[in-house]
């Protein structure tokens, strides 16, 4: 593709996110489908479960290897092929991939994704994800934490159902950056080009907030904006590396950074001894990633058992033993005791007391679209 070429999809992509950000942020937590009068579609079991079941999930969040909650759910499930594919980097990316298909009326083949609230919210609300009747997946019924069932953004959850939760903070390099502690520390002099942030806005900017002493829940539009020029300043002095998803786990692993602002369970794939997760000196953000099954979606009776299969408290401590994020599901400390004392798997009151849940900028659609496309701006440059 020409350089030309390139620039158009870049910007058709950008255009269509901003608009759907825009769109998402007019509904209210209780309209169906954007506010629109549509009949919202509920996703149906349907005997039996057999046939493919595809998902899309992010790097490095289920159990791998023999005896895998994959493989134990083919084996429940006789003739039900799973093809799960981490093809989840940051939700943007991802959503401008799929959405000229989900706008369609499509899911490109798939029976379910994983995407954290907000994204969730929005595509609800531009009328792309079924809703979940909870009658069909008796185990999340019975086994979701009661912290987790009326969020701000799905308060009956109707489309979403946690896949786990987690803490975005430092990753740091222990033997070659020690004395990084606040998300400030990230733009010392000293570590020019080694370090790193998310391409996620809603971690990125409400962290350095809540570094410059700013409660993000309380932040105005323009406080978004000034973080926005800072991060557009470490651009421009050469202070970041660049811009990721999950792929900053490589430049970890490989020392080619020293710091990064990262996800808490992404330790556990991090391949280098010296790096842990800095929880810091402000707090972190939190925020769940959710199962959602799109319109259009074939094989439900799979999503739906799949979803159900993996909140059996049993199931559900192989995948929290292997991931190191925040489970959704109660009871996996029973099965698994080491997981209680695991501060990332089962994080201490105290140690996420400064913590903020993951908000959204404010103010009106347009004020949203504003500051997305300020950041869009320094991402994609």
């Amino acid at each position: 593709m020409s350089s030309d070429g390139r620039i158009r999809v870049v910007l058709l992509a950008l255009v269509a996110m901003a608009a759907a950000l825009a769109l998402g942020a007019c509904g209210d937590d209780d309209e169906v489908g954007g506010g629109s009068d549509q009949e919202v579609e509920v996703a149906q079991p349907g005997p039996p479960v057999e046939g493919e079941f595809n998902i899309s999930n992010w790097v490095g969040y289920i159990d791998k290897g023999e005896g895998s909650t994959i493989e134990e759910f083919e084996a429940k499930y006789p003739g039900t092929t799973v093809n799960y594919t981490e093809d989840v980097n940051d939700n943007a990316d991802f959503f401008g991939k799929l959405q000229p298909l989900l706008d369609q009326g499509e899911s490109g083949g798939r029976s379910m994704f994983v995407v954290t609230d907000w994204m969730a919210k929005q595509m609800y609300d531009l009328g792309y994800l079924q809703e979940i009747d909870y009658a069909d997946v008796p185990n999340v019924d019975a086994n979701l934490k009661e912290s987790l069932r009326s969020p701000s953004f799905d308060p009956e959850r109707k489309f979403s159902i946690p896949w786990q939760s987690g803490m975005t903070g430092l990753l740091v390099n222990q033997a070659l950056a020690p004395d990084i502690k606040s998300i400030n520390d990230l733009f010392d002099p000293q570590y020019k080009g080694k370090v790193t942030v998310l391409t996620e806005m809603r971690d990125v900017v409400p962290l350095m907030m809540k570094a410059d002493g700013v409660d993000p829940e309380d932040a105005t539009k323009e406080d978004w904006l000034e973080q926005i020029d800072q991060l557009q300043e470490a651009v421009d002095s050469g202070q970041l590396r660049r811009f990721t998803g999950n792929d900053y786990i490589q430049d970890l692993t490989n020392e080619n950074v020293v710091g990064v602002i990262g996800w808490s369970g992404d330790i556990a794939l991090v391949e280098n001894d010296d790096v842990e997760f800095v929880m810091p000196t402000d707090g972190c953000v939190l925020w769940s990633d959710n199962m959602v099954i799109p319109v259009g979606a074939p094989n439900t009776a799979a999503a739906l058992a799949w979803a159900d299969f993996v909140y059996d408290p049993k199931v559900q401590a192989d995948i929290s033993d292997y991931v190191r994020y925040v489970s959704p599901v109660q009871g996996i400390e029973e099965v698994n005791p080491a997981l209680a004392k695991d501060p990332l798997v089962n994080p201490p009151e105290d140690f996420t007391a400064d913590c903020t849940t993951q908000p959204d900028p404010p103010g009106s659609a347009e004020d949203v679209q504003e500051v997305t496309e300020a950041f869009q701006a320094v991402v994609t440059q």
